[in-house]
């Protein structure tokens, strides 16, 4: 006949096994406590804008300047020029305000326009030479226009004087989007040394993780705006 065994629990690692449970039991409602704002947060992080570069509009067939604008010759022989969508990613909503008529003559990287946000404002500049057919003067009332459609909305159409030279150092297609990826880059550097500058100043334009926020220029200063206008829309 075979012997059954009693084994006390407490004689062996079952006291362990108890002790470990219990903690959890103890140890799981703080934790649950302690995550519920860590989700909030995470849930409004999430609502906020984030601007990548796989967010940004680069059609093909236009040639984009260093200065952040655009350009593309049409069937009739002028030039249609426009802001690129990165540039209304970093600013936000703006107005605008040209500084040229039709007719005048302009030479590349010569200004055209005013872009202005709450007394802040950036120069944009001609990516070519020529002189001026057309002016988009409706924008100067439905500027959002711009932000919807940055590359239907064209600024200024010019009879260009030298197409091919002034084109040469274009991006166009896989070349702009890699541009404008190294571009987003170097403004992230420039918007920590602007932080770093200003220390006193709360502006958020940083999630955590490294990712820049959308419209980050929009609560900057005009310094800072003046220091990315020497930066990145002199080319």
């Amino acid at each position: 006949m075979n012997e059954f065994m009693y084994t006390d629990i407490f004689d062996t690692k079952g006291i362990e096994y108890i002790v470990v449970i219990g903690f959890l039991l103890l140890i799981i409602p703080f934790w649950i406590m302690l995550n519920r704002p860590l989700k909030l947060e995470t849930k409004v992080t999430g609502a906020l804008g984030v601007l990548t570069a796989q967010i940004l509009r680069i059609p093909q067939g236009l040639f984009f300047n260093k200065n952040h604008t655009w350009t593309h010759l049409e069937k009739s022989g002028l030039a249609r020029i426009g802001m690129d969508d990165l540039l209304l990613h970093l600013t936000g909503g703006v107005e605008l305000k040209y500084l040229k008529d039709q007719q005048e003559r302009v030479k590349r990287g010569e200004p055209i326009a005013r872009i202005i946000q709450d007394e802040k404002n950036l120069v944009i500049t001609s990516p070519i030479s020529g002189e001026i057919e057309r002016v988009h003067t409706s924008l100067e009332h439905d500027s959002g226009a711009i932000g919807e459609d940055p590359y239907g909305s064209w600024l200024v159409k010019i009879k260009p004087e030298n197409w091919r030279k002034e084109t040469d150092e274009c991006f166009l297609a896989d070349e702009a989007s890699g541009w404008a990826e190294k571009e987003l880059d170097r403004f992230k550097d420039f918007m920590t040394e602007a932080v770093n500058q200003n220390s006193g100043s709360h502006v958020v334009v940083m999630q955590e993780g490294g990712e820049m926020i959308d419209h980050p220029l929009k609560e900057m200063s005009q310094e800072v705006w003046t220091g990315f206008q020497k930066k990145f829309l002199l080319g």
